[in-house]
């Protein structure tokens, strides 16, 4: 069986490209997992991919793929966790950006666990490195203004722009209908920067409805 694993960060990207990248180094039918998150915090939930650990659990999973390993992992710990409990499952972890892993499985045992270590282990604290800085280059580049509003450098008020009206009511309706988060994600569509139509993300469904029950 082959898993695709997809993790985009903002609505602003799309799932589609990282697909096109993924997809010329998968042999064969897959079964794809997407969702839009941030990695950047240990404590966030990531149900797809929590799914995608279950089935590699199972010993069903014979090749995983992902965009970057970054989009698995940032942690440096977790990450080596993650590829020991491939292994011990039987599971390939695959990405389109770092090639270097299709070399690692050709060197012969136990060298291609000794180069795996020291790779992952730099890469994952390579990916830490990279999540603390730009984290400190945001808090340094935003204010608040008199009125507490946060502002960039240049004035321009920061943070995700709120949905439209429509948007909302819409998956509210859906939700007092008893549909689950999944299914509103797939009947709701929204509009990217550049007013292109896809389907609103189960993040975003999630945001929604967590804000209605708190302002209720």
């Amino acid at each position: 069986m082959n898993v695709i694993y997809i993790r985009t960060s903002t609505s602003e990207q799309t799932p589609e490209l990282q697909l096109r990248d993924i997809l010329p180094i998968v042999n064969g039918e897959y079964e794809l997992f997407s969702e839009t998150l941030s990695a950047w915090k240990e404590n966030v939930k990531r149900p797809e991919f929590e799914n995608v650990i279950k089935l590699i659990k199972t010993g069903k999973v014979k090749h995983l793929y992902a965009w970057d390993l970054d989009r698995l992992y940032r942690n440096r710990i977790k990450l080596k966790e993650l590829f020991e409990l491939a292994k011990l499952f039987g599971t390939t972890i695959h990405t389109a950006n770092q090639q270097w892993l299709e070399n690692i499985y050709k060197i012969p045992a136990p060298f291609n666990d000794i180069m795996s270590d020291l790779l992952i282990n730099l890469f994952g604290w390579l990916g830490a490195e990279e999540s603390k800085k730009k984290s400190e280059r945001v808090k340094m580049s935003v204010r608040k203004d008199s009125k507490g509003v946060t502002r960039s450098h240049n004035g321009n008020r920061w943070g995700r722009k709120s949905f439209p009206k429509q948007t909302v009511t819409r998956v509210l309706e859906l939700a007092k209908t008893g549909a689950s988060v999944r299914q509103i994600a797939k009947q709701v569509n929204v509009y990217d920067k550049n007013k292109n139509e896809r389907p609103i993300s189960k993040s975003a469904v999630h945001k929604i409805i967590a804000e209605n029950i708190a302002q209720n």
